[in-house]
């Protein structure tokens, strides 16, 4: 079975999941209701950022559950699925998709960010991007 490019795995059905944690769990105490998005999710919040702003994780997490009624948003499903939504614009990009229609996740991810030097795109194309809007760090 071959592997699933990035463009695969941000195509999947666009549904939310809303748990009642048992255990603390990072920054949220037990028995809270946690909201786990999908990569769908993240990517439509990603793309109605204005150019030239950010918006980091703590915001995003914080916006998802004003809009799907949980009291916190998981920070270990955010990460992945904002890693899958930068990987999938940058695969397109590289399919030829021009820069202005892809997902513009340099306006969340910096440089400086762990999951930066992760991406197939490279620190430098985030900061260029950010350079270009006017998006500091």
């Amino acid at each position: 079975m071959a592997k699933k490019s990035w463009t695969e795995k941000l195509n999947v059905e666009s549904t939310f999941t809303i748990k009642t944690i048992e255990k603390k769990f990072a920054d949220m105490p037990a028995g809270c209701t946690m909201l786990i998005v999908s990569p769908p999710i993240m990517d439509a919040y990603i793309r109605q950022i204005p150019f030239g702003e950010e918006v980091d994780l703590k915001t995003i997490r914080l916006d998802l559950v004003i809009n799907y009624g949980a009291e916190k948003t998981c920070p270990v499903t955010t990460g992945i699925y904002l890693r899958i939504v930068a990987e999938a614009a940058y695969e397109a990009y590289q399919n030829g998709t021009p820069l202005q229609s892809i997902t513009p996740f340099w306006r969340v991810i910096h440089s400086q960010m762990k999951v930066a030097g992760k991406l197939a795109c490279g620190k430098d194309f985030i900061e260029w991007q950010r350079e270009q809007e006017g998006v500091n760090q």
